[in-house]
C-alpha cells in the first residue's frame, strides 16, 4: 500500500488570513505553519513575497519594527504562512519590544501545527545576538530552522559565498539549521527557498 503524500502547494494561492494581537485572535491549532521570524529590517516581508510571486501579499516599510502583530496567510485549507513581528528595533519603546517578545514567544512555544522557522539575516551582519536567541528557540523546541541571508544582492558573488561558508561554519553542530543565500531583488535562491517551506509544510 502507498503512502498517501500531501498535495504540492502553489505559494501563488497564499492569501491574507488575519493579523492577531492575542492569542484568541490565532487561526485554530491544526494543519502545518511556518513562521517567518527575523531582525527588523533584514528583508523578511520581501522574503515571503518573493516566495509568493506576490508583491505586496506581505507588507513592508521603510520605518522598521512597523509591524506589531502576527500575520496569517492561508495556503490552502490546512496550511499556512506566518510573519511574526521583527524583532530587535532599537527604536521601539521598550515596553513594546518586550511584548513583542513575550507574543512571540507565547506563539514559538504554544503553536502545535508549527512546523518550522524561516529567519532572514542581512548577510551583511548575520547571527546578531538576537538571532542567536532565535535559533536557541528553535533547539529548545525541536523546531527547524531554516535561514536566509538576505540581500546577496549587496555583495560580489565571492563575498555572498565566503558569508554562506562562514555562517555554515559558526552553526556547525547545532541542530537542524539549514541556510542559503537569498536577494529578493535578483531573485536568488527563491525556488530553493520555496521548496524548503514546502518541505517543512509536509509537501
Amino acid at each position: 500500500m502507498s503512502m498517501k503524500t500531501a498535495p504540492k502547494i502553489d505559494f501563488r494561492n497564499a492569501a491574507y488570513a488575519g493579523a492577531a494581537h492575542l492569542r484568541a485572535q490565532w487561526p485554530p491549532d491544526a494543519g502545518a505553519e511556518v513562521a517567518f521570524a527575523g531582525r527588523s529590517n533584514a528583508g523578511k516581508s520581501s522574503a515571503i513575497n518573493a516566495i509568493a510571486g506576490r508583491r505586496r501579499l506581505a507588507h513592508f516599510s521603510k520605518t522598521p519594527g512597523r509591524t506589531r502583530q502576527i500575520v496569517f496567510f492561508d495556503l490552502d485549507d490546512s496550511r499556512r504562512l506566518v510573519d511574526l513581528p521583527g524583532y530587535g528595533y532599537a527604536g521601539a519603546p521598550r515596553d513594546l519590544r518586550r511584548h513583542w517578545e513575550r507574543f512571540i514567544g507565547e506563539y514559538l512555544r504554544g503553536r502545535k501545527c508549527l512546523k518550522g522557522l524561516v529567519i532572514p539575516m542581512d548577510i551583511r551582519r548575520p547571527l546578531t545576538e538576537l538571532d542567536r536567541r532565535m535559533l536557541d528557540f528553535c533547539r529548545e523546541l525541536s523546531l527547524p530552522a531554516h535561514i536566509l541571508l538576505t540581500k546577496a544582492d549587496k555583495c560580489s558573488r565571492g563575498a555572498a559565498a565566503g558569508a554562506l561558508q562562514k555562517t555554515r561554519a559558526a552553526l556547525e553542530g547545532e541542530g537542524a539549521i539549514t541556510l542559503q543565500l537569498f536577494s529578493a531583488v535578483k531573485k536568488t535562491g527563491v525556488e530553493e527557498a520555496a521548496a524548503r517551506v514546502a518541505e517543512l509544510l509536509g509537501a
